[in-house]
């Protein structure tokens, strides 16, 4: 926000009041940008601005390509000089102070705080971190799993969130004040945002549907006298003497599978069946408290996160709490934390160590770039970046007791052992064997309710940032089309995500949330995070990148952090995206296995986002004037100014 400027203090540099006439030997302002009359001084020396920054004397370019037309802009007669190294004209030039003007910004500090860690931590810490980290060792997983957040997952972490708040810009238009011909990683970005929000809303449905449905005095995944209830179903949990045979089903599992997914109505992904009027019900609804959540911009969404963001810690203290009050809850602890040192040889740990830190504090999806950008500039991002990944790797590693306490206790009633039981991953973990859990324990549909609502808040913020990842870009890169129409481009964009999500709403739908899990996201979002790594370390310069930092928070970072983003975190991206493509995963779900051609068709679906990267590339070459060399010198040269408030001033800054 800008102060009136008092008597005495130079105006703003974006001040839209026009200045009619320039005096000789004076300096004047231009389309809102401060002019250096060439009369007033000597050209070579740099211009001083009164608050202490200085800005590079150059021509001002006339065709938004970064060139200086033969024509100039303003002076036919004279060439103009100004106080940044490339700036605009005409269009362009009032995008940047349109910008500038409507930018908003949060509340409040707190306020971007519970949205970055809401963002982060979500589904996945709850049920992903606790099956990976038994999977590989146990407590000796948290060794590579420290390892990687230290040299891989933070510093990128904090990148994105000092990227973002610097040039305060979405995930598209930043490339211009970066790396231009990189700015089809904006586009690829948008993408992968919405192939996410296609699947992920619907596990968002399969929660909702979960949670009206805890809403009776006994759960219906408690019992086999339902309808959807088959033969094999046996409730050991009863008080009757009923042992566990091999072909036993438990009751939560057949409600998950029969009634809420109703997967026995699809043979696969080339037979989804019809769509479930339920689930599209529950997704109708959740896209709704999205849509009102997020309208209006971050003043609102930003007041939401103080429920979305904290009450799933209350909750996990009180399931913590009961979960260790539980019979067998210490057996679970010990097979969750029992380390296994030999796997730490292992090459796969090492790589589910990174992938897991990766996608958890998630950078690449343009969300922290969001979020950032309506940081105040001096913010301080580097201990925000701390503070908020430490608590989602805390959150990830508290969440791993929540669950194998209750699988200790599965273990127990069942007489088998923690191994035996804690053989489902991913959202069945929590949608069968967390709820058949909480189903045989006292006060069953209380913990229901918390658990279920536990869940659905986790999933709706960071639903939150993932579409404020694209409705940032979008609207920073056509300020002049949707600045104004925030509401409606938001609400476009809510039905394209519904629309997109009908596939996953079959009753083979959970098939394509698998696929769309596996491939739409993994190697694309890592391929996007390399190039971002590459393009500001190697192109826009590290050197560059540090004086920016500094000047946001008057430090310049040490040498741990440059080692990190000029090569450690690229090398760390480039291990992870080969281990994956070098071992695709072989995917099965309940008794699917899929064939081959889904594999084939999982590749096209990430690939569809990247190929933007290239095409964008190819194009910027083509419409940029001049020989070879000089279209890939202009396409990889900083093109915007970034301005820079200092007080009631606004400057542009290399």
């Amino acid at each position: 926000m800008e102060k009136k400027a008092t008597s005495n203090e130079t105006q703003p540099l974006t001040s839209k009041k026009d200045i009619s006439d320039c005096n000789e030997g004076e300096d004047c302002k231009e389309n809102g940008l401060l002019i250096r009359n060439p009369k007033s001084g000597n050209k070579e020396e740099a211009a001083q601005i009164s608050n202490g920054y200085s800005g590079v004397q150059s021509s001002v370019p006339c065709n938004g390509m970064g060139e200086v037309e033969d024509a100039q802009c303003t002076n036919p007669a004279a060439t103009t000089t100004t106080t940044t190294t490339s700036t605009t004209c005409g269009a362009e030039g009032q995008q940047q102070l349109m910008e500038l003007e409507d930018r908003e910004t949060w509340s409040k500090k707190i306020d971007f705080l519970l949205s970055v860690i809401g963002y982060a931590v979500d589904l996945g810490n709850v049920w992903r971190f606790p099956y990976i980290c038994y999977q590989n060792g146990g407590g000796a997983f948290l060794i590579p799993y420290t390892i990687m957040a230290i040299f891989g997952g933070i510093p990128l972490f904090y990148m994105e969130l000092a990227l973002g708040q610097y040039h305060r810009n979405g995930c598209i238009s930043i490339w211009r004040k970066i790396c231009p011909i990189f700015k089809g990683i904006g586009f690829a970005i948008c993408v992968i945002d919405l192939y996410v929000a296609s699947y992920y809303n619907t596990i968002m449905a399969w929660v909702f549907y979960y949670l009206v449905s805890s809403f009776t005095t006994e759960l219906p995944w408690t019992s086999c006298n339902n309808a959807w209830n088959t033969g094999n179903c046996t409730a050991y949990f009863s008080k009757d003497n009923v042992s566990w045979a091999l072909h036993s089903i438990s009751p939560a599992e057949e409600f998950y599978t029969r009634q809420v997914l109703q997967v026995h109505r699809s043979n696969g992904l080339d037979d989804l069946g019809g769509i479930s009027w339920q689930l599209t019900l529950c997704l109708l609804l959740i896209f709704i408290i999205v849509y009102f959540s997020i309208w209006k911009g971050v003043k609102t969404s930003g007041k939401v996160v103080w429920v979305t963001a904290t009450f799933p810690y209350v909750i996990l203290f009180i399931l913590l709490v009961r979960g260790a009050t539980l019979p067998g809850a210490w057996r679970g602890v010990l097979y969750y934390l029992k380390p296994e040192w030999q796997k730490l040889l292992a090459t796969e740990v090492w790589v589910d160590a990174a992938a897991q830190i990766f996608f958890s504090l998630g950078p690449g999806f343009g969300v922290l770039l969001a979020y950032a950008s309506y940081n105040k500039f001096h913010n301080n991002c580097y201990q925000d970046a701390l503070v908020t990944s430490t608590v989602n790797c805390l959150t990830s590693f508290v969440s791993g007791f929540v669950i194998f306490t209750v699988l200790g206790y599965m273990a127990e009633m069942r007489n088998e052992d923690v191994s035996e039981v804690a053989k489902d991953m991913g959202p069945s973990l929590l949608f069968i064997t967390y709820a058949e859990a909480i189903a045989n324990m006292p006060a069953s549909t209380f913990f229901a309710i918390i658990f279920f609502l536990m869940l659905l808040t986790l999933g709706l913020d960071s639903t939150f940032a993932g579409l404020e990842g694209v409705i940032t870009g979008v609207l920073d890169e056509f300020p002049h089309v949707w600045s104004k129409r925030r509401e409606f481009f938001v609400l476009g964009l809510i039905i394209i995500c519904f629309l997109g999500s009908l596939a996953t709403l079959t009753f083979g739908g959970a098939y394509v949330v698998k696929l769309f899990e596996e491939y739409a996201t993994g190697p694309a979002v890592l391929t996007v995070v390399f190039l971002e790594a590459v393009a500001v370390a190697w192109f826009y310069g590290i050197t560059q990148f540090c004086n920016d930092v500094k000047e946001m928070l008057g430090f310049t970072p040490g040498w741990y952090w440059r080692v990190c983003w000029v090569a450690i975190s690229p090398i760390f991206l480039l291990f992870v995206t080969c281990s994956f493509l070098s071992n695709p995963p072989e995917l099965r779900l309940f008794d699917y296995n899929y064939p081959y051609w889904t594999t084939v068709v999982g590749y096209c679906i990430g690939t569809s986002s990247i190929i933007c990267i290239p095409i964008y590339m190819v194009y910027r070459l083509i419409i940029t004037p001049g020989t070879l060399k000089e279209r890939i010198l202009k396409s990889i040269t900083p093109e915007t100014a970034t301005e820079i408030p200092f007080g009631d001033i606004r400057m542009n800054a290399v």
